[in-house]
């Protein structure tokens, strides 16, 4: 979730400041860019040296960045800078101004400059953390938006047992993390997507395939697991590897593998997609040894495949499934036919006939048919836009 987000760490003058090195440490682990601003009586906890050299960035605590020449932090610059403000810790002093809108140092002027969600993290003795006012405060902050990250018990710096203690660092990056798992439109949603080619055996070497690549699947995933739903995908072979932790990958080879993946999983999803390019038929009887060249013609015969669209169709009930279509020739007839015959709620339509479009590009373009008979072309767009263009439309059918 904080994977190449940018956070603005705000360090208040508390004795848990030094748990401030901790947490950016755990925001670089997590993937997020951190720059540090600190008020000037936290520096009397922690050095600016030594969170400038684990964030990488100077450590900002005063309006200008030179006495002499007088360089202006432009705070409104770095409120716009960032994805997610946390101050950590939040001290009650710093949190009363927050709450009045006071402006007399950088981190509160950033405070008011923000754009994004701002985490903070009270940190503070018992009597202090209890005080009605503090709790007043607590209630004003989070009326306006901002989110509490709760203090928890234990022994405080003055020697008294209770809470005021700042949340360990790892546990605030896993407030924040599932903080905004909770908020995304497909959180609590579990994803289905096939993916890549099947091959159908002809013997232990050769086998019936065709040239997918399996990129616009794993595009979906990834994009579904993005906007927090828990996705299965189902691969066929491909030189494709996705890893994100909301992601279970299931390898296939034959379209009798990925019938019996679907079978398993289909029941227990909210939303299907079958992106795989199945084989519509396979041999009847692949050999188990190498067929050896010889004179004349080879003659195989070949038999059907598992439908696992049309299985989908079939027991679908309060799923969302969406098929593909590619298509040369009479496209949105042929794609709204098979809309129609596997009970889709939603098919995407290539043509091989545009440019950019079809199996092992980077690019794809694509027309969405729903049920209802809408029909919207698409330009032609990197793969990870198609796949957002379809999980934009999905949550427009679902209304999420």
């Amino acid at each position: 979730m904080l994977g190449g987000k940018k956070i603005i760490l705000g360090v208040t003058g508390g004795i848990a400041a030094y748990k401030s090195a901790w947490l950016v440490r755990s925001f670089i682990k997590a993937g997020a860019q951190v720059r540090v601003i600190m008020t000037p009586e936290a520096k009397d906890f922690v050095t600016p040296l030594t969170l400038s050299t684990l964030s990488k960035n100077a450590v900002l605590s005063s309006f200008t960045q030179d006495e002499e020449n007088e360089l202006w932090n432009n705070h409104v610059e770095l409120g716009l800078w960032a994805d997610f403000f946390v101050i950590a810790p939040a001290t009650a002093n710093t949190l009363s101004k927050m709450a009045s809108g006071a402006s007399d140092n950088l981190l509160l002027a950033t405070y008011l400059s923000a754009k994004c969600p701002v985490y903070f993290a009270p940190a503070m003795d018992l009597d202090m953390y209890r005080h009605f006012t503090t709790q007043a405060n607590f209630t004003r902050l989070q009326s306006f938006g901002n989110i509490m990250i709760p203090a928890t018990s234990g022994e405080l710096a003055s020697g008294l047992e209770g809470q005021g203690r700042m949340a360990e660092p790892d546990d605030i990056v896993a407030f924040i993390t599932n903080d905004i798992q909770a908020k995304l439109p497909f959180y609590g949603k579990k994803v289905l997507i096939t993916a890549g080619p099947t091959y159908e055996a002809i013997d232990p070497v050769r086998f019936i395939g065709n040239h997918s690549s399996g990129k616009m699947g794993y595009a979906l995933a990834k994009c579904a697991a993005n906007l927090g739903a828990e996705v299965i995908l189902i691969s066929g072979p491909t030189a494709l590897t996705l890893k994100h932790p909301s992601v279970k990958v299931v390898q296939i080879f034959s379209a009798a593998q990925l019938f019996e993946q679907v079978k398993l999983y289909f029941e227990g999803v909210d939303i299907a997609i079958a992106a795989a390019a199945v084989a519509d038929y396979r041999p009847v009887n692949p050999a188990d040894q190498k067929i050896k060249k010889k004179t004349g013609d080879l003659q195989l015969t070949l038999e059907a495949t598992e439908d696992s669209l049309k299985y989908m169709g079939e027991h679908k009930k309060e799923q969302f499934l969406v098929g593909f279509a590619l298509e040369t020739e009479n496209e949105i007839e042929n794609a709204q036919a098979k809309l129609t015959r596997k009970n889709l709620d939603l098919i995407v339509l290539n043509s091989l006939n545009d440019s950019g479009a079809g199996f092992g590009t980077q690019t794809n373009k694509v027309t969405l048919i729903d049920a209802s008979g809408n029909i919207e072309p698409q330009e032609l767009k990197p793969k990870n836009e198609v796949a957002k263009d379809i999980f934009n439309r999905i949550r427009q059918a679902l209304n999420v």
